[in-house]
């Protein structure tokens, strides 16, 4: 087996692979009749901002329309409470916090997974499928020392199984504030070049902390760098101006892109990865949207997104191939509303529960932090049906291999297991255990009704949000299937299972990368 290869998230960091690397491994199989895959993250959805999750302060119609047609999981997880390790984890099958430096990426930050591991995106190439990616990413770009945004920017999603790539670097909060398409920023002007510093001031633009009069949204803690667009963001920039997106058109932007692909692959399989801005901070919507949801801009990016759902929906139907195309919409953690922005998230709920009936949120080792929205329709294969089956986005990698016909081999995707015919809802059966990480790596692990968060020693609060991120001395469990909203420690009632639950969690801890 090859040595894994070593990048580095940020200048003077190193860390091993995304996963263990195994070699590459082709798969000789007719492309005839393969579904199409689509795979949506949208950002910060909670499990109660959708009517089909049971929202009752804002309509999303075409998502529910999705869920109609399809399997909606009710007790579906994120394996993290944060997105790049979700992101990580869904690409790699395996568990991001077995690395080094998986945690949130800064907007320069090299490339986190190896090139040399094996990728969701090489299963579907190897398998004959076109494969690209569009949206968020935040995986990091660029070698050791981050990506050269005036050149040629590898390694890229192109060296990990994408035929294809139009993405945000990292998250919109992040210098720098362009799209990169096919390892070049989009639009830049060679005489007018890119600098990034995550560490001081770069050059001579404005920044939220020296001229607060030239926002449009002030900032609630920290995004007070560099103004962007009228809007305080994390890290210093300066030139690109020409490639300076336009928050407002972003999701037209990554639509246009996303309705492209497939129309341009319509003839033949394609797996696209598609990550939306929605509903991230800073929440910005298009003007068709604003005002229109009664709860503010956060509810107005909800149906922002509902609308991108719907307009993906829309083109495979009017290309006739909707049949036959496996479409899954998750979140890559749960919910939080003042992200670091006065934006009135807060104040606009007006009875609004993005958590629904959850503790925590976004960070947090509570439910609300990773128990998402999960739905799959494949109108061609699957009926529709309410899924209450225990189930993790870690297994979708070895799940997807097992549609393919193809054996993974020793390495591949370590911690994804094959749940194919929970995925397809031909049956609800439990995933033997669901782990889940919070913003510190505090791990809890659910098995059956029973939740178990370790202990910890980190402080259970951060300076930048308000959540209960769920770190305590001691160590907590919880009956979700009479206390879902994990009022009730019990860990002392119930040392057995503690003990049963915290071996578990040892052994899976334990095993080899």
């Amino acid at each position: 087996m090859k040595r894994p290869l070593l990048w580095s998230l940020v200048p003077g960091l190193t860390l091993f692979s995304g996963c263990t690397v195994s070699p590459k491994k082709e798969v000789v199989k007719s492309a005839d009749k393969l579904p199409n895959v689509i795979y949506i993250f949208s950002d910060d959805l909670g499990f109660g901002d959708l009517s089909c999750y049971g929202a009752t302060k804002i309509q999303t119609p075409c998502i529910d329309s999705l869920a109609a047609q399809g399997v909606q999981f009710m007790n579906a997880y994120a394996s993290s409470a944060t997105s790049t390790p979700s992101r990580f984890c869904l690409l790699t099958g395996a568990y991001p916090w077995r690395y080094d430096n998986t945690e949130i990426a800064t907007g320069n930050a090299g490339m986190i997974i190896d090139t040399a591991c094996v990728t969701m995106a090489d299963l579907f190439k190897d398998a004959g499928y076109v494969t690209g990616v569009i949206g968020k990413w935040h995986l990091g770009l660029g070698g050791p020392d981050g990506p050269d945004w005036n050149g040629e920017i590898t390694p890229s999603p192109r060296d990990i199984g994408f035929d294809y790539d139009f993405v945000i670097p990292a998250t919109v909060d992040r210098v720098p504030c362009v799209y990169v398409e096919n390892d070049r920023v989009v639009n830049l002007d060679p005489a007018d070049p890119i600098y990034v510093d995550y560490n001081k001031k770069i050059g001579n633009w404005p920044t939220g902390k020296e001229n607060p009069e030239l926002l449009k949204m002030k900032s609630s803690h920290g995004h007070d760098n560099t103004i962007i667009n009228g809007i305080g963001r994390i890290g210093y920039m300066t030139g690109g101006k020409s490639a300076l997106w336009t928050d407002e058109d972003i999701a037209d932007t990554i639509v246009a892109k996303a309705k492209a692909f497939i129309d341009s692959n319509k003839e033949h399989p394609f797996f696209l990865y598609l990550g939306t801005q929605d509903v991230h901070v800073p929440r910005i919507p298009h003007p068709r949207f604003v005002g229109k949801s009664g709860l503010g801009v956060r509810g107005d990016v909800i149906l922002q997104l509902d609308w991108t759902i719907g307009q993906l929906m829309h083109t495979l139907d009017s290309l006739g191939i909707a049949d036959n195309t496996i479409f899954i919409f998750t979140s890559d953690n749960g919910p939080v509303i003042d992200d670091g922005y006065v934006d009135g998230a807060l104040e606009d709920l007006n009875g609004h529960t993005p958590m629904g009936i959850y503790r925590g949120g976004k960070y947090s080792a509570y439910e609300a932090g990773t128990r998402v929205p999960f739905i799959i329709r494949w109108p061609y294969r699957i009926k529709p049906v309410k899924q209450d089956a225990l189930f993790s986005q870690v297994d979708v990698f070895a799940s997807m291999a097992e549609l393919l016909g193809h054996n993974l081999q020793e390495g591949v995707a370590p911690d994804s297991r094959n749940n194919l015919s929970v995925l397809l809802g031909d049956e609800s059966k439990d995933r033997e255990y669901v782990v889940q990480q919070n913003l510190n790596n505090t791990l809890s692990i659910i098995q059956g009704k029973w939740k178990y968060i370790e202990p910890s020693k980190l402080p259970n609060a951060v300076s930048w949000v308000e959540m209960d991120l769920g770190n305590n001395p001691e160590g907590q469990l919880y009956d979700l299937s009479s206390d879902p909203s994990e009022k009730r420690n019990i860990a002392r009632q119930h040392p057995d299972v503690v003990k049963r639950l915290s071996d578990l969690l040892d052994e899976v801890k334990s095993r080899k990368k």
